[in-house]
């Protein structure tokens, strides 16, 4: 078992301006299947519109915003919980006047195929 505090881990700027990830637990923590990251967008700014084939699940913690699909844009705050399918183009903008920080789940890039492997045994 490994417990840290997430505000521990070194934010890393990794992506546009205004848009910070913590990398909280991951394979150099001994997690062998998924990465949980901790996202800080800044009033104003917002993370790449963007899909990738993974799917990720979002806790959001703090702020004010919107998650941006193709079709339409949808109010978040803190409490709520959010699913990305795989493959899906989306985008989250902070639209307050604060931090806007979300929980991240994501599966490490070795696992790309398995879901489809798995669908073609069911």
């Amino acid at each position: 078992m490994k417990v840290k505090r997430w505000m521990d881990v070194p934010a890393e700027g990794e992506g546009p301006q205004g848009v910070a990830m913590r990398w909280v637990i991951g394979e150099p923590d001994g997690a062998p299947h998924f990465a949980l990251r901790v996202i800080d967008v800044e009033p104003g700014c917002a993370t790449p519109y963007h899909n990738h084939w993974w799917e990720h699940e979002v806790f959001v913690l703090d702020g004010q915003g919107v998650v941006v699909d193709a079709e339409k844009e949808t109010p978040i705050s803190p409490g709520m919980a959010i699913l990305v399918e795989g493959d899906k183009i989306h985008q989250f903008r902070n639209t307050g006047d604060r931090v806007l920080r979300f929980i991240c789940l994501i599966p490490h890039p070795w696992l790309e195929g398995l879901a489809e492997a798995h669908a073609q045994k069911a």
